[in-house]
């Protein structure tokens, strides 16, 4: 089965740091792009970052400099790495695995920002 599981969501100040893992099951995802989306309430997913299968790396401006993606193929897993984060970027954070035509979606995990 095909799958992709994020952890490491939680609570946190803001300020704080967190880093987001996505695990990818069920095949071996090193020709995807990789990427992380966010949904907060009552507001449209967006794109946070995403990593090509060469490494090639995009972020959202409102994350540039805050936010690091990286991806390990060995472990076939994602990450996110968040710091100095801010109250706006409370949302529920999915993880995205994109190859041709076709997409996989997360479960997603939330993250909470405190002021």
């Amino acid at each position: 089965q095909v799958q992709l599981v994020e952890s490491g969501g939680g609570l946190v100040q803001a300020g704080g740091s967190l880093r987001l893992s996505c695990a990818a099951s069920g095949r071996t995802f090193s020709s995807y792009a990789m990427g992380w989306f966010r949904q907060a309430a009552g507001k449209q997913r967006e794109l946070v970052a995403r990593i090509s299968s060469l490494g090639i790396t995009d972020y959202a401006d409102s994350v540039k400099g805050r936010f690091t993606i990286s991806r390990d193929v060995a472990k076939n897993t994602v990450y996110l790495q968040m710091s100095s984060l801010k109250p706006e970027d409370t949302a529920v954070y999915y993880c995205n695995a994109a190859f041709l035509l076709e997409t996989i979606w997360g479960k997603g995990t939330l993250v909470t920002v405190s002021s």
